[in-house]
């Protein structure tokens, strides 16, 4: 057997920052195709990969790029992406400076542990101010190289490609200093990070090799999901036969949907691959469903979307809904169109349970019974869209409860009469107000004795409908307590929310 040798391997590049400061501009101007026109509402919603060669120091350099969505809901796939790469670019507009996604982004890179590269993008643009978005950087602790830190920043235009180039070099300069290695002779190992179902060639991934080479002939396992390595393609769709380290790779015939971020592994035998496959964990569950001493409202979901790296960011979407009265529940959850399975799975819950297409087609069968039911099937395309529709649902569907809203609180100062129920007393009002009407708790010390409430009030033996802080007052109030000198009333109302 000979020996395993290492070998300089390209680096993985995860290009992170806000939502809307040109990190698909970027790519686009690197790889001369166009990502943004294709996606609705022009956000990026998938992780894709790329590869391109860039001249340094006399020889061609490979270099993989992860598109990592900007936009605040693909949180978990952009912190993905970061562990998946070995260096990072963090993307801020020069127009704009540091925004609350930039640093949601910088900390997915640190937690990461991997260096980072930061790119001042939009230079070309009339509102661009380098100093005021250094300064920016500099007051959210990002300390870059010459303004007092050692993150290595180039200032570039990803409208007309200025200082690309050399964000480039500064790319393949911090990859020589982290000595990336990797070993072309081994099996190859790597991460998962886009699966999705194609409705004619069946379950696809796109996979980032990390180590060794995959070969076409071998059998791929990632998660409870297997693959014969037959149908295999680079990232520009080009049928290939063979792969090595840092190369973006999509394998079609997977027999399981792979979660996104899930690492994979190769066989060269299918019998060694199905022995790995049953050891492993299966695919992302359902959100569980109320327990039996939870009183809270279920909202039941069933959400088909394109890809896994969609459903996870429904789910946290999700995560940021509902409330302690509400809580959204996902019953099933799929690739493709929505079927009538999926349908007849909302119709069987007994919660009422929304049926959400995102990015998908609804099967005419699923259509059909959908119609037949009057069940709704609600599609997206954009994900703040669904976000904010389903926090309208989550507003309408939270029961509503009664609630004491405090008002004030006077003293008892002396006792005059009673007739039955109705006790007549003076008194000073200590917070707050006093009001004609108003529910009041009786406070003895430091226990509550009872309740009741004002049916009459007076000031100066004028009838008042309120006493505000400070103000003495006469009082009929109805309660079955003896009312005593010292007591202590509590004015709240019962409002309902």
């Amino acid at each position: 057997m000979s020996a395993q040798i290492e070998t300089i391997r390209p680096p993985v590049i995860a290009v992170m920052g806000h939502v809307d400061h040109g990190k698909s501009a970027l790519l686009d101007y690197i790889r001369n195709t166009n990502v943004v026109e294709s996606e609705a509402g022009g956000i990026t919603q998938h992780v894709s990969a790329y590869e391109v060669e860039h001249e340094y120091e006399g020889k061609r350099k490979r270099i993989t790029f992860l598109d990592t969505p900007g936009h605040e809901a693909f949180a978990k796939i952009r912190a993905r992406g970061a562990s998946v790469a070995d260096i990072a670019i963090l993307v801020v507009s020069a127009e704009e400076g540091v925004k609350p996604q930039t640093l949601d982004a910088l900390g997915a890179i640190k937690q990461s542990g991997i260096p980072y590269v930061v790119a001042i993008n939009k230079i070309d643009k009339p509102n661009a101010d380098l100093n005021k978005t250094k300064a920016s950087l500099i007051e959210n602790e990002i300390y870059i190289e010459g303004m007092g830190g050692d993150v290595p920043w180039s200032e570039i235009s990803a409208k007309t490609g200025q200082g690309i180039d050399t964000l480039l070099d500064t790319l393949l300069l911090v990859a020589e200093l982290e000595e990336l290695k990797g070993v072309a002779e081994q099996a190859a190992e790597g991460i998962v990070i886009e699966a999705h179902r194609d409705p004619k060639k069946g379950i696809a991934a796109t996979l980032i090799i990390k180590n060794g080479t995959l070969k076409s002939g071998e059998f791929v396992v990632a998660d409870a999901a297997m693959a014969p390595v037959r149908i295999f393609e680079d990232f520009l769709g080009t049928s290939i036969r063979e792969a090595s380290f840092s190369s973006p790779v999509q394998v079609t015939g997977f027999d399981n949907l792979p979660s996104v971020g899930s690492t994979f592994r190769a066989y060269e035998r299918k019998k060694d691959a199905e022995l790995a496959k049953t050891v492993q964990k299966g695919t992302r569950g359902v959100t569980s469903v109320l327990g039996d001493d939870d009183e809270r409202h279920l909202i039941p979901l069933v959400i088909k979307a394109d890809t896994t790296g969609t459903l996870e960011a429904i789910a946290h979407e999700i995560e940021k809904l509902g409330n302690e009265r509400v809580l959204i529940s996902v019953i099933q959850e799929g690739i493709g169109n929505v079927s009538e399975g999926d349908v007849q799975t909302a119709l069987a819950s007994k919660h009422e349970a929304l049926v959400i297409a995102f990015n998908v087609g609804v099967d005419a069968a699923a259509r059909d019974i959908a119609i037949q039911h009057k069940k709704d099937i609600h599609s997206f395309d954009v994900i703040y869209k669904l976000s904010e529709w389903l926090d309208g649902v989550v507003k309408e569907r939270t029961p509503k409860r009664e609630v004491a809203e405090e008002m004030g609180s006077a003293k008892i100062l002396m006792y005059f009469s009673s007739m039955k129920d109705r006790h007549v007393v003076g008194g000073k009002v200590r917070t707050g107000r006093i009001k004609k009407g108003s529910r009041v708790r009786v406070r003895r010390g430091a226990e509550i004795v009872g309740e009741g409430q004002v049916r009459n009030l007076q000031s100066g033996k004028q009838d008042v409908d309120s006493i505000e802080e400070g103000g003495e007052f006469g009082a009929q109030i109805e309660t079955d307590v003896k009312l005593q000198t010292g007591d202590t009333i509590e004015s709240y109302e019962v409002v309902v929310k």
